[in-house]
């Protein structure tokens, strides 16, 4: 449905992640991956989904010069925001387990942030979803961590993965914006974009 009302369009990916890359795929687009390295830096004024929005937006930054009129580039970042800190994606496996012993028995918020830009537009939403962790024993999180290897996962965990179906007591929000992508809003947002074209 969403790929007809695209026809016209060159839907651009700039993401490695094979979860937001299955996300595009599920929504019946045609679209392409390009990538382009970035430092994922952002200001110590930032906070909550600033971070998100501002990391967002970098990412958009190289690809500028280079689109075209019927182009509709899509970046986007995703942190876990708990005890007023951001969590991205952990070092190392003690980096892992440290964060998910701060998460366990535990409520933080999951925060995506999707940037759209074309030649003449640039728009960036974010969604926020809360989730809670049950107490997780020291051996629950070695298990995890050793098993999944969850290094390219913000918060050192995916909701999709087995200790999203033993830890997670209560989620409030979008499940899938959990996973790295708010999928509503992009749905959404892609059509409100050829709307104003």
């Amino acid at each position: 449905m969403l790929n007809k009302t695209l026809k016209n369009h060159n839907i651009i990916l700039a993401s490695k992640s094979p979860r937001r890359q299955a996300f595009f795929k599920d929504l019946g687009l045609n679209f392409e991956i390009r990538l382009k390295p970035v430092k994922e830096e952002y200001p110590p004024r930032l906070t909550h989904f600033e971070i998100s929005n501002y990391l967002a937006q970098l990412k958009a930054l190289p690809f500028k010069d280079e689109l075209q009129p019927k182009d509709i580039l899509i970046t986007s970042d995703t942190i876990v925001w708990h005890n007023d800190t951001a969590l991205g994606k952990p070092a190392d496996e003690a980096d892992a387990i440290s964060i998910l012993k701060s998460l366990s028995n535990a409520t933080h918020e999951v925060i995506t942030s999707v940037c759209f830009t074309t030649t003449d537009y640039e728009k960036t939403l974010h969604n926020i979803t809360k989730v809670t962790f049950k107490a997780l024993s020291d051996a629950e999180i070695n298990y995890y961590v050793n098993t999944f290897k969850p290094f390219d996962k913000a918060g050192a965990y995916g909701i999709q993965d087995w200790i999203g179906q033993i830890a997670v007591t209560k989620i409030e929000g979008s499940y899938f914006n959990v996973m790295g992508l708010p999928v509503h809003l992009v749905y959404k947002t892609l059509n409100d974009i050829v709307d104003k074209a």
